[in-house]
Formats: structure tokens, C-alpha cells, sequence
């Protein structure tokens, strides 16, 4: 049990340093090198988990969205409004979203390229289907179609904002994606009561995992 823990702190403590060599330098940059030596493990403890750098991308893209399950209330276009909301504070100061969105962008023109962004669809798809089950959208608006646009339009968002302000403005820029999304989704008695600047939104914190022996 002791080893099978260890092995698992050690899986953790390589995609964290991961995310933070990916994050700062980009993928094609970022080395496995670099990895294992911010990671504080052997060469081996780190490819006895993941056989390659593209592997080990995968694992990031697979975990950066596990924190983030959104909450149920009445309404779900209000959830994923507060939802939206919590990534675009996490995306700050977040390693694992912020190396998720630069692979995503370097990798979109290679031959097998590395989409966080499906993950992130299913989510919305899951609450816009939701939300038409409670009356909330507009005849005609297809969940998954929807959630697909929304997605494609958040991940320019934030990457303006990143290029604009390093995301220092990405919860204004996320309500006014909203304020220009919501008319074509919410049906009218549903839109009157949606706040677009989400409801006392916080930040999501990822646990932080105990220091690593050498393995």
C-alpha cells in the first residue's frame, strides 16, 4: 500500500511539474529533462509512468478539469455561467489549465493534435442539456452544437486576454461573452434572471500533494 501510494504521489508530482515547464516555456520547448529535474524524481520513476513527453501532455489535458465539477442549482445556465466563471479566475494562476491551453494551441496544426478543450464541451453539453430540460433555452437551440460554439468562443477569450493583460481581465471578458451569448440561448422569462458576472464566484484551489521522495 505504501509503494502503490508513493507511485501515485510521484505520477501527481511529474504532471504538476509538467504543467508548470509547459506553462512557462511552451510545449515543443519543454523538455523531459527540465520535467524530471523540477519534478525532484529519477529518469526512471518518471518514464516508469509516462513513455513520452506527448504521454505525459495527455495526462495534463486529462487532469486539468477535474477540480472543476460544477455545481446544481434551479437553474443550470446560471451553473454554467458560475462555472465558467470559477475557471477564468483559476486559468490566473492555475499550471495545469495554463499548460492545458498551450498545448492545445500548439499542437492544433500537427497530426495528432491534443484537444483539453473536449472535456471542457462535455461539461457545457451536460448543462445546456440540462438546462432545456428545464424549460431555460430557446426552441431550437441545440445542447451539444451549443456548448461546441461556447467552448470555441471561450478559448479565444481567454487567449486575447492573455495576450491583452496576461488574463488579468478575463472575468470581464467572460461576462461580456455572455452578455453576447445568453440572448440566443436563455428563452425570455429565463434571461431576466441570469447574472452574467456569475454568483459570488470563487476561485477553485487544487489540493496540494505532500513533497516527494526520490524514487
Amino acid at each position: 500500500m505504501a509503494k502503490q501510494a508513493r507511485a501515485v504521489r510521484t505520477r501527481r508530482a511529474v504532471i504538476e511539474a509538467a504543467a508548470h515547464v509547459i506553462g512557462a516555456h511552451g510545449y515543443q520547448a519543454a523538455t523531459m529533462a527540465e520535467i524530471i529535474q523540477r519534478a525532484g524524481v529519477t529518469k526512471g520513476a518518471v518514464y516508469f509512468h509516462f513513455t513520452s513527453k506527448d504521454a505525459l501532455a495527455r495526462a495534463v489535458v486529462t487532469e486539468q478539469s477535474h477540480p472543476f465539477l460544477p455545481q446544481v442549482s434551479d437553474s443550470r445556465l446560471q451553473d454554467a455561467i458560475d462555472f465558467s466563471h470559477r475557471v477564468a479566475l483559476a486559468l490566473r494562476s492555475d499550471a495545469l489549465l495554463q499548460a492545458g491551453t498551450r498545448i492545445a494551441v500548439e499542437t492544433t496544426f500537427s497530426e495528432d493534435p491534443l484537444m483539453p478543450y473536449r472535456s471542457w464541451t462535455d461539461i457545457i453539453t451536460t448543462m445546456f442539456t440540462d438546462a432545456r430540460g428545464n424549460g431555460e433555452l430557446l426552441h431550437g437551440v441545440v445542447p451539444d452544437r451549443a456548448a461546441e460554439f461556447f467552448v470555441a468562443a471561450y478559448m479565444g477569450v481567454q487567449l486575447f486576454s492573455r495576450a491583452a493583460t496576461n488574463r488579468a481581465d478575463l472575468p470581464e471578458r467572460v461576462t461580456a461573452l455572455w452578455k453576447h451569448t445568453l440572448p440566443g440561448l436563455a428563452s425570455p422569462g429565463v434571461l431576466s434572471h441570469l447574472d452574467p458576472q456569475g454568483r459570488s464566484v470563487t476561485a477553485v484551489v487544487r489540493a496540494p500533494e505532500a513533497p516527494c521522495a526520490k524514487a
